[in-house]
C-alpha cells in the first residue's frame, strides 16, 4: 500500500535521488499537503473533454516500455466515473503492442498535452481491454468518426498530476490557427 498517491512514481530510489539533488523536502511538503489526485475532478474532466490526442505508455513482460499516440475527435477519451476513463480503440497499424503489453502487465500511464495553454497532465492507472461488451463499446464509440472500433480500453485511475509548464513550447492545430486568424464578422487574414 502506498503512503502517498505520488508514491506511484516516487519510489524509494526516486526519493533517494530527490534527497541527494535537493528537491525531496519540497515534494515531502507536497505529499503532506494536497498531494496528487486519485479521482477525476471537474477540472480534469473538462481538460480531457477538450483533448483530441494523448500518449499512452505500457510496459511488456521484459520491462521494455512502449509509448503510443492515440488520437480521435475531441472527447473520444471519455470519463465513465470519478475513477474510470475509457476509449474506443480504432483500427490502426495492427501491431497490437499496447494491447499485448496490457495483457501481460496492466499498468498504464497517459500523458496529455495542451500546447497552446502550456499544460500537461500525467495519469497513472491500470487498464483492461474488452472486445466482448457491445454496450461498453457502443458507450465509448464516437458516432461521427470514421475509424472502425475494434475494442474498448478502460483505465482505472490511481493517480494524476498537473505538471509545471516550464519548457512547453506553444503549438497550435490548423483549426486553432484559423480560429485565431478570424474575428467575428471579419474576413480571414
Amino acid at each position: 500500500m502506498r503512503e502517498y498517491t505520488s508514491d506511484i512514481a516516487f519510489t524509494d530510489k526516486v526519493k533517494e535521488i530527490q534527497k541527494l539533488k535537493g528537491s525531496r523536502n519540497a515534494y515531502a511538503n507536497m505529499e503532506q499537503g494536497s498531494g496528487w489526485q486519485d479521482t477525476i475532478t471537474r477540472q480534469l474532466k473538462d481538460f480531457i473533454a477538450e483533448r483530441d490526442s494523448f500518449y499512452m505508455a505500457t510496459v511488456n513482460s521484459e520491462g521494455q516500455p512502449y509509448i503510443q499516440h492515440r488520437g480521435g475527435p475531441k472527447g473520444f477519451l471519455k470519463v465513465i466515473d470519478d475513477r474510470t476513463l475509457g476509449f474506443a480503440d480504432f483500427t490502426g497499424n495492427r501491431q497490437y503492442i499496447s494491447y499485448g503489453n496490457l495483457e501481460e502487465n496492466n499498468k498504464i500511464c497517459l500523458f496529455f498535452m495542451d500546447y497552446p495553454n502550456r499544460t500537461r497532465i500525467k495519469l497513472w492507472g491500470t487498464s483492461e481491454v474488452n472486445e466482448d461488451d457491445a454496450a461498453l463499446i457502443e458507450l465509448l464509440s464516437v458516432s461521427d468518426y470514421q475509424g472502425q472500433v475494434e475494442r474498448a480500453f478502460i483505465i482505472h485511475v490511481e493517480a494524476w498530476d498537473r505538471n509545471c509548464p516550464q519548457h512547453i513550447m506553444p503549438r497550435y492545430t490548423k483549426q486553432e490557427i484559423t480560429e485565431l486568424d478570424v474575428c467575428e464578422g471579419c474576413e480571414p487574414k
